[in-house]
């Protein structure tokens, strides 16, 4: 039985992690921390853990993720994700655990208009993207078994997320405005963990580009939202230009799943399709 640490394990994506390794109770024990327990920025802490777990796997869910704070946040975001991910990896690499870390599509600048596969350049704009590119470079140079999976505009059960407050505002009756000129692919954590799950399973280390398949706006994912929970809501387009926040979003951001392909794994179903069973869950819309 493989034993199995995931950072982050309170977090959207962690939750789903734990619980998709847990229903394999046969292949792995796991051990899931949040960050009230585990404080990746301390080597000292980090160290004691692994030394008690020996861990055979390392699935680094945890990160800064307050995109705009962290324009301002420099250090904070830069100490979580970068050193904090070079510290797993040091000890990681102690015990010959795999390795898997979760980055993102802000590591592209957004300019491309045609998805980005895992072989283009990276040219993140935003404090949080060079801080998680800076956590991809610590893999890159000290991981002999890695996984870096980039991923996007990730919602799910746990956390709060874009469908969620689209459900809540809609649920107001406000008059919704909806940004359609950024394009990207929208990824439930269920599907995303699902995946990890095959990955770890392999020896096919390397980058990965993991959404759910196909591509829209934010304002078309708004819409789908409603389409499919059945709330008549009014809901308008509008530009990037203006909503100004202090991290600019990429404009374009869908991620093309090269590495999926190659490797031969199971793609992720395309987002409709994740959304409409994220939304049917026993009860979910009732909270809305």
């Amino acid at each position: 039985m493989r034993r199995v640490l995931v950072t982050g394990a309170k977090g959207q994506l962690g939750t789903d992690m734990v619980l998709c390794l847990q229903r394999h109770s046969e292949l792995y024990r796991v051990f899931g921390y949040g960050r009230a327990d585990l404080d990746i920025t301390n080597g000292s802490q980090l160290a004691k853990i692994f030394e008690q777990v020996k861990p055979d796997i390392v699935i680094h869910t945890a990160a800064y993720t307050q995109v705009d704070q962290a324009e301002t946040d420099r250090d904070r975001a830069y100490a979580v994700n970068a050193l904090g991910t070079r510290n797993l990896v040091i000890e990681a690499e102690k015990y010959g655990a795999k390795f898997v870390y979760l980055s993102t599509d802000y590591v592209f600048d957004g300019q491309k208009e045609t998805p980005y596969c895992e072989y283009d350049r990276t040219n993140p704009q935003t404090v949080y993207g060079q801080s998680k590119w800076a956590g991809e470079e610590f893999v890159l140079s000290l991981s002999n078994k890695y996984f870096i999976v980039r991923t996007s505009w990730v919602y799910g059960k746990y956390g709060v997320n874009f469908v969620k407050t689209m459900l809540r505002l809609g649920k107001e009756g406000k008059l919704l405005k909806v940004v359609d000129d950024q394009f990207g692919s929208p990824t439930y954590t269920v599907d995303l963990a699902g995946f990890l799950q095959q990955l770890i399973e392999t020896e096919r280390y390397g980058i990965y580009h993991a959404s759910n398949s196909g591509s829209c706006s934010w304002y078309e994912f708004a819409k789908k939202i409603f389409e499919i929970s059945g709330m008549e809501v009014d809901l308008n387009p509008c530009k990037t230009a203006d909503f100004p926040r202090p991290a600019p979003r990429p404009e374009y951001s869908v991620l093309d799943h090269t590495g999926i392909r190659l490797n031969g794994f199971q793609d992720l179903r395309p987002w409709q399709e994740g959304l409409e069973s994220f939304l049917s869950e026993k009860n979910f819309l009732k909270k809305f």
